[in-house]
């Protein structure tokens, strides 16, 4: 693929590679690219922004960078680091921090025994001017999960707090095990009283992800955090509840966590908890993630007092949904009954949408995203990262659904606001405050 050779190469940035050890360094003579499915995108001050604080950088073993060869102006697999003749190197990606999406992967071919790359999602990067860029768009500016407000020492005070009032609360020990093993910030902003905190209560799922963080099973995937072994009671779950909501302004408590299954599976224990929380405060928002595969159930659970729900979907057609979220004892018409019972009881309804460049902004998926739109007017979409291999889930979704030439996460999210007006844009859970 060329580039019009009248461009200056000024706005363009800087390779960067990794070396066998990890060590990342610029490649003179070429820029970085981007991928969307079998779309390259050569990386420039236009389509990137300095890296946000918090992201992490990324080698992919088993893999080669594609990069611009300046001279060429042609785009190349590079599998030879030309500073040292014999030595291989590999593309470096950024895993970008929450409340950004990424609008291109970073480029790369694999080799054909490459194995699957862990649950991260893989933007593109480069180098320009003295420091980092990548290819993200800001969607959501709250300073929720930065990282710069959740110093260690703060944690740990809010632990040690934690512990002296509900010594015995099994799911208190659980979220501190979240904070301080997997650094989860949802379960860090409990013990700092802002914002959401979570109620991991289920260890049981109908749906068996590909992208699964907590469970993979005969995948060659390793999860990305050890799942909730118990069931809390209701008590359990509403004394966090109640500790986080008495103490934190417009606060959020959320089950359905990524160290959990599905918590509609947890009904049983959720129902008589939200009865309780309710019982003694209307303040606070309470949310549940969820596949939304029971409608029944989320029935009771929103005249329980359940305000509002998050519906994980990778796609709004039913072949690319059952592709990825594999259904168990649940069709994608449950999803959609639960939609409508969420609106017709006029609760906060979001779509956690799993974005992956060239098939989220494909043709194909934004028509169905539109006519979904139209018939399900949801409240809010919260545009999230797929942490997936992209390269294996392009290759899985192309043999379901047609994937033509991508229009751009960027163009799609401004079109979209456009034409649904109404409908609102992060990356968060908001407060009711905020409905």
């Amino acid at each position: 693929m060329k580039i019009n050779s009248s461009k200056t190469n000024k706005n363009l940035i800087k390779a960067v590679v990794a070396d066998k050890q990890g060590k990342i360094f610029e490649l003179d003579g070429y820029a970085a690219v981007g991928m969307a499915a079998s779309s390259l995108v050569t990386l420039s001050n236009k389509n990137t922004v300095a890296m946000p604080y918090g992201g992490e950088f990324m080698f992919l073993p088993d893999r080669h960078p594609v990069l611009f060869n300046l001279k060429t102006l042609q785009h190349e697999t590079v599998k030879e680091n030309p500073y040292a003749p014999g030595e291989p190197i590999f593309p470096v990606a950024a895993f970008n921090s929450p409340g950004y999406v990424i609008s291109h992967v970073s480029a790369h071919m694999g080799n054909n025994d490459a194995k699957h790359l862990p649950l991260f999602s893989y933007g593109a990067v480069g180098w320009h001017n003295g420091q980092f860029r990548t290819a993200v768009i800001l969607v959501d500016s709250e300073r929720r999960q930065d990282l710069r407000l959740m110093q260690r020492d703060k944690v740990l005070a809010g632990i040690r707090l934690m512990k002296t009032k509900l010594p015995h609360n099994r799911l208190r020990a659980h979220i501190e095990n979240c904070a301080l093993t997997y650094g989860c910030p949802a379960a860090k902003n409990f013990f700092l009283k802002r914002f959401e905190a979570p109620l991991p209560t289920s260890n049981n799922c109908n749906a068996r992800c590909l992208g699964c963080l907590s469970l993979q099973q005969n995948s060659g995937i390793k999860n990305s955090q050890d799942r909730i072994s118990f069931t809390p009671t209701p008590e359990e779950i509403s004394e966090i509840a109640a500790e986080h909501i008495k103490k934190v302004k417009k606060s959020v408590v959320s089950f359905g966590q990524g160290c959990e299954g599905d918590p509609l599976l947890a009904a049983h224990v959720i129902e008589p908890a939200i009865r309780l929380i309710r019982k003694n405060t209307q303040n606070g928002t309470i949310n549940m993630n969820t596949n939304a595969s029971m409608p029944d159930v989320i029935e009771k659970l929103f005249n329980a007092g359940l305000d509002s729900i998050r519906i994980s979907m990778n796609s709004v057609r039913k072949s690319c949904y059952d592709a990825y979220f594999r259904p168990k004892g649940y069709s994608f018409s449950d999803v959609m009954k639960s939609i409508d019972i969420a609106l017709e009881k006029k609760k906060f309804v979001s779509i956690n949408y799993l974005n992956c460049p060239g098939f989220t902004d494909s043709p194909e998926e934004q028509a169905a995203l539109y006519s979904f739109l139209k018939k399900y007017p949801v409240d809010f979409i919260q545009w999230r990262n797929l942490n997936f291999d992209p390269l294996n889930y392009w290759k899985i979704m192309s043999e379901i659904a047609p994937m033509s030439k991508p229009v751009g996460i960027k163009n799609i999210l401004s079109q979209i606001k456009k034409d649904f007006p109404n409908l609102k844009h992060g990356y968060f859970n908001p407060p009711k405050e905020a409905f």
